[in-house]
């Protein structure tokens, strides 16, 4: 049940195993400040006692950003075991980011500003320091049969078809990045 509340009358949970850095929470007080209007769509989920299953956090920085009223959802009737089981699956992170879609489609600056954090790379890197070094033999025996992979992005219609040809295709012992390879090679050559 989801209802707007005072923001006194929701308690912090004391047995929250999350917590936040000082630049993420001051990232996260500026977001909301920002876009209060999330806090409706992602309210703060909290038992029949107004303690807080999922949100700590976000609960914290809404009185730093001076908000007096914020969305719940109440969870009513939970055992104590499912209220522990969701305190920590709704902090699991499940997935990960397509850097490459992040780094090409989204402002990199917003991203960061929203508390997401980006990789970095040392832009310069001192490799002379290997050039007294010869390692070919080594590195032909470390990458002696040793295969790269590469993230291929499918619609979510085709996602369990590729998965069961990939498996299928394992089965039988074929390579199939040379499967994929020969395929994208012809269609290639059609262009």
């Amino acid at each position: 049940m989801k209802k707007l509340l005072n923001i006194k009358e929701v308690r912090e949970n004391p047995e929250n195993p999350r917590f936040i850095i000082d630049s993420k929470f001051k990232k996260l007080v500026e977001s909301i400040k920002s876009f209060p209007e999330m806090l409706e769509k992602r309210p703060i989920v909290v038992d029949e006692n107004m303690v807080v299953l999922g949100g700590n956090m976000r609960l914290k920085a809404c009185k730093a950003a001076g908000i007096f009223e914020i969305w719940v959802d109440i969870a009513k009737d939970w055992t104590e075991e499912q209220k522990k089981e969701f305190i920590v699956k709704d902090n699991i992170g499940f997935g990960q980011w397509d850097w490459d879609i992040l780094a090409n489609e989204w402002n990199t600056e917003e991203l960061q500003s929203w508390g997401l954090d980006l990789p970095t790379f040392d832009k310069e890197v001192d490799y002379s320091l290997l050039d007294d070094f010869d390692i070919s033999d080594e590195l032909e025996d470390l990458t002696n049969g040793v295969k790269k992979a590469i993230q291929i992005p499918f619609n979510l219609d085709d996602y369990e078809e590729a998965q069961e040809l990939y498996k299928f295709w394992r089965e039988q012992g074929a390579y199939v990045g040379g499967l994929f390879l020969e395929k994208l090679r012809e269609e290639k050559n059609k262009l």
